[in-house]
């Protein structure tokens, strides 16, 4: 059973994540689990998730949210922030979320992230590419 779609295209920020994503090199998007996932051909950002809850088969859902593969150099500080979030499922995987709706929106901030989540698993050619200009 497939899973139900979780977003709308006019949802907070998604245009804009859509715009920032879709600009690396090889990027494309599909849906996946219900919410947008943006790949080049792994997955370096979605858009939406979740946090398990206390009661099992509970889940906080952040729906205006980025999820975004992090460094372990800059998890701790991240972790510091209130506008992140443990996703679940992906979370113990080194991924962390980013809640669009706790704070204005800082895109430069948000570029960055989505930056770097792309040069961890991203191909050594399409960083090269992006480095290339």
């Amino acid at each position: 059973m497939p899973h139900p779609i979780m977003f709308r295209d006019d949802d907070v920020g998604l245009a804009d994540v859509r715009r920032i994503a879709l600009g690396f090199p090889g990027a494309f998007e599909k849906i996946s689990w219900g919410r947008p996932v943006f790949c080049a051909p792994k997955m370096f950002a979605m858009y939406g998730g979740s946090v398990k809850g206390d009661t099992r088969g509970e889940y906080l859902q952040y729906p205006h949210s980025i999820l975004v593969k992090v460094d372990d150099s800059d998890r701790a500080a991240l972790e510091q922030d209130r506008r992140f979030f443990f996703p679940a499922y992906m979370g113990p995987f080194g991924w962390l979320g980013l809640d669009l709706t706790a704070a204005d929106i800082d895109w430069t901030e948000v570029a960055e992230l989505i930056d770097a989540s792309f040069r961890m698993v991203a191909a050594k050619k399409l960083i090269a590419q992006l480095d290339q200009g």
